[in-house]
């Protein structure tokens, strides 16, 4: 806009100021699209999946409930080695 005021009035500032509006629309929208391309060639090397969080949240249950079942095991598996685990043993009377 000031840039076509200046023209207006026979400013000399005129042709710089449009030059330098052009550059910085130009070094602007560069510099935009090569974050918006590092971002795309960041995930696709480096996996990043995207699931919908149903899905997420359906793996993560899956992987709680396999979990919850292999300390239950292994607690049970301490039970049975601190009382002994009858083998051998005689009983006490």
């Amino acid at each position: 806009m000031v840039a076509f005021l200046c023209t207006l009035a026979g400013s000399w500032l005129a042709f710089p100021m449009v030059i330098s509006s052009v550059v910085s629309t130009v070094v602007a929208t560069w510099g935009a699209l090569d974050v918006w391309v590092t971002r795309q060639v960041w995930n696709q090397r480096h996996g990043v999946v995207s699931a919908p969080s149903s899905t997420a949240r359906a793996l993560r249950r899956e992987r709680r409930r396999a979990h919850r079942q292999a300390r239950a095991a292994e607690r049970a598996q301490e039970r049975i080695r601190r009382h002994g685990g009858g083998a051998g043993q005689l009983s006490h009377s």
